[in-house]
């Protein structure tokens, strides 16, 4: 049966990374689509401004990008052609510790295993695999819970992706392994002693040594104008400062994605969901917030190390016993005295960023979900600590607790960037434990954020695979998978 005609065939709510890639999708395969932001700019975790002074453009929420240029759906769409260009640190991520020391991630297996020593050996044992299977396995673990095209491959992925960060840490012997590492499983926003919390780091490092942590020319923003740009070559339309409140309030269509977390979606369409979904999306976990700084500086920050100051990425945590006790202290609900920092020095590598000899840095640490405590103090004094004299840099600065992070976008639900709480209870049943998680209770209506698998990041897919669905479900139209 032919879908009735309508206004639009469908309409998405939401212009973050989901929500433009269901729009692109869905307009690539024939249909009229309508994308619908609330703000006056498109984009919600890929937006820049210029938040301290004139001149200085900071990335608002994402900076740093390995997951956009990793993505199966991403890497098919011609954005290079819509003004998207990616810059490449050579280091990755640096991770310094409080003798002057620091261990680094880049491109190279090697090269990064060679700084460990006597965990050379073990580094390469357990990141080597995932590199060599993560093209075959990409998309699977980007996806869905279902049965996997590689399942070797996916098994050996699973047995290390499921144990905490704890566990594999102590495989380790030397602390700048095991720091560097709990840098990057701490990206998870849990205990790293949770079952599945090395997962992100295995993610996040394997992707560093594909294709690296870039950053896009000119601010997050560019993401989004391409994307954008790209749905409307396709036909595509998009409405701007119309914030959607009621399903009464969306023009006709046959199907309606949002690119919104359980909470909107039920103040907006509750009332009409059947009553077991209702009650799942009701019990739906959000996770840690966080508490966000920009900074414009006078010059370079002036780490101790020196690769610090090569790095397109710092982590401010210093051994891994004292990231996984700030960690668990915030997911307990407390104030980390020593918080896990996480820095971005976008300017070092896109002189568009500042003036010319200025800076910008960018960086967060967890807090509480909700949480309306100040922890700039506690941020500067983890900066201070590995670079001093970094305060005396500062020119203007612009600060964002969790309840203000909430109020820039509501997805971000206290703080949460991610979504939801990315823990072992939610990976596979996000948001509620369904056939297919992007479909609601009501026919034709669909949920595509980062609250679905595969969950929060700069990837697109959970837009892509609820489009997907949609595209199979209301107008018979089977897409072949990326």
């Amino acid at each position: 049966m032919k879908p009735e005609k309508r206004e639009y065939d469908a309409v998405v709510v939401g212009s973050g990374p989901n929500g433009l890639a269901a729009a692109i999708l869905m307009q690539q395969n024939g249909l009229s689509v309508l994308l619908i932001e609330g703000k006056e700019t498109i984009g919600g975790g890929m937006r820049s401004a210029e938040l301290t002074l004139p001149g200085y453009r900071h990335d608002i929420c994402s900076a740093i990008h390995p997951l956009a240029v990793s993505s199966p759906f991403f890497e098919t769409l011609p954005l290079a052609e819509h003004g998207l260009e990616f810059i490449y640190p050579d280091i990755a991520a640096a991770h310094p510790f409080d003798d002057g020391s620091a261990a680094i991630l880049k491109h190279s297996i090697e090269e990064t295993a060679n700084q460990f020593g006597i965990d050379q050996l073990a580094y390469v044992n357990l990141i080597q695999p995932v590199v060599k299977d993560w093209p075959s396995i990409a998309p699977d673990i980007l996806g869905p819970l279902h049965f996997p095209k590689h399942p070797v491959e996916m098994a050996r992925f699973g047995l290390k992706a499921l144990r905490s960060a704890s566990s594999v840490a102590r495989s380790f012997k030397s602390e700048k392994t095991k720091g560097l590492f709990g840098g990057m499983a701490a990206h998870c926003m849990q205990p790293l002693t949770n079952l599945s919390s090395a997962a992100t780091a295995l993610v996040l490092m394997s992707a560093a040594h594909l294709k690296g942590w870039p950053l896009p020319k000119g601010g997050s923003q560019q993401i989004a104008d391409a994307l954008a740009s790209y749905f409307v070559s396709l036909g595509g339309k998009i409405e701007t400062s119309s914030y959607i409140t009621a399903l009464d309030q969306l023009p006709s269509s046959n199907a309606v994605l949002f690119d919104i977390t359980p909470r909107q979606l039920l103040q907006i369409a509750g009332h009409k969901f059947s009553n077991i979904y209702k009650w799942q999306l009701q019990r739906y976990r959000y996770g840690m917030g966080i508490f966000k700084i920009d900074w414009a500086l006078e010059g370079q920050i002036p780490f101790t190390n020196e690769l610090c100051r090569q790095a397109g990425t710092v982590h401010l945590g210093n051994t891994f016993a004292e990231i996984a006790s700030s960690e668990q202290s915030t997911w307990n609900g407390q104030i980390a005295e020593k918080p896990f920092v996480l820095m971005a020095q976008q300017n070092l590598f896109d002189s568009s960023r500042a003036p010319e000899g200025k800076q910008t840095a960018w960086a967060y640490c967890h807090v509480a979900n909700g949480s309306t405590v100040d922890m700039t103090e506690a941020i500067e004094r983890q900066v201070e600590r590995f670079a001093p004299g970094f305060r005396d840099c500062i020119l203007a600065k612009h600060v964002m607790n969790s309840a203000q992070v909430e109020e820039y976008n509501p997805n971000y639900i206290g703080g949460d960037i991610n979504g939801g709480a990315f823990d072992l209870g939610q990976l596979f049943t996000r948001p509620a434990l369904r056939w297919s998680p992007y479909r609601t209770s009501i026919n034709g209506l669909y949920i595509c954020s980062s609250s679905t698998p595969p969950g929060g990041g700069v990837h697109g897919m959970c837009g892509y695979h609820a489009a997907k669905r949609a595209l199979k479900d209301v107008f018979n139209i089977n897409v072949k998978p990326v």
